[in-house]
């Protein structure tokens, strides 16, 4: 197995494994270590069928919960993110977010496997929430510290969100619930559960306000920190190829689905990694 980091450390590509075949405890611990490392790691020349693809997923941990989008028939844990070459809608996690951030136990982790990939666009960009934490100023770590943000689906997924006022056809079957409305106060600063370093935990999609302030208040704080994360210094613009698979951290990254392909097919299959409640 050979790990090669990017230059900044964040992101890395893994060559010399087979992940159609169940992994041995020591490569696994390999694989986690690098994870761990860079956040954002991806393999590619991987190709892989669903069920190979599940059981990859169950090395890592059990399945995430996906809410508001229906899965693969007979497949209750695979999303299958598939935008045809005439769909004028716009492209599926066109905002910065980290996935499902708005469960109180949201993913740890989040795979997916490129099936068909365009030839242009189509790009992931990751920003990188520990940098953007490291990088404050003491006295703006000091007043973040303390403060849990709101998360929630309403913005997209709820009665009078992004997706329910579509006209345009989409392929993917979205699921516009009351259920979205729903609210979870997490940490706004938390801490890796297993490499113990402090990152910022919010989204401008489903981070809809800071507990205890009103709304203008806390919105002023998140619209600097949004800015803050994504800026270019943190971000990993990811391109994708035919078979490759990836695994990023959502504990420690906010990620953003780049368009530019409409008239081409791009297929993914999308699998989530179980995580526990985000912690100080």
């Amino acid at each position: 197995m050979k790990v090669t980091p990017h230059a900044d450390g964040f992101g890395a590509r893994i060559e010399g494994i087979d992940l159609s075949r169940p992994l041995d405890a020591g490569t696994m611990a390999a694989v986690r270590d690098a994870w761990t490392a860079h956040s954002v790691i991806y393999f590619p020349d991987q190709p892989m069928e669903l069920d190979a693809l599940e059981a990859f997923t169950l090395q890592l941990g059990p399945f995430g919960e996906d809410p508001f989008i229906k899965p693969m028939p007979g497949r209750p844990n695979v999303l299958e993110l598939r935008r045809e070459p005439d769909e004028t809608a716009t492209n599926f996690g066109a905002g910065w977010h980290s996935d499902w951030s708005f469960q109180p136990a949201p993913p740890a982790g989040t795979i997916l496997h490129a099936q068909v990939v365009p030839p242009v666009g189509g790009d992931t960009l990751y920003a990188d929430c520990y940098r953007a934490w490291d990088s404050l100023s003491g006295a703006m770590q000091a007043m973040l510290l303390p403060l849990r943000a709101v998360h929630s689906a309403r913005q997209a997924y709820g009665p009078s969100g992004v997706f329910a006022k579509e006209t345009a056809r989409r392929t993917m079957q979205i699921v516009v619930s009351e259920e979205a409305e729903k609210t979870v106060a997490h940490p706004l600063v938390v801490t890796h559960p297993v490499s113990g370093r402090k990152a910022l935990f919010c989204s401008p999609v489903y981070t809809v306000g800071i507990e205890g302030m009103t709304r203008p208040e806390g919105m002023a704080i998140l619209r600097f920190l949004f800015e803050h994360i994504t800026q270019d210094d943190f971000i990993y613009r990811h391109r994708w190829a035919a078979d490759m698979l990836t695994l990023w951290d959502n504990r420690c990254t906010l990620h953003y689905a780049d368009g530019g392909y409409d008239g081409h097919l791009r297929v993914m299959h999308r699998t989530t990694v179980a995580g526990a409640p985000p912690k100080a």
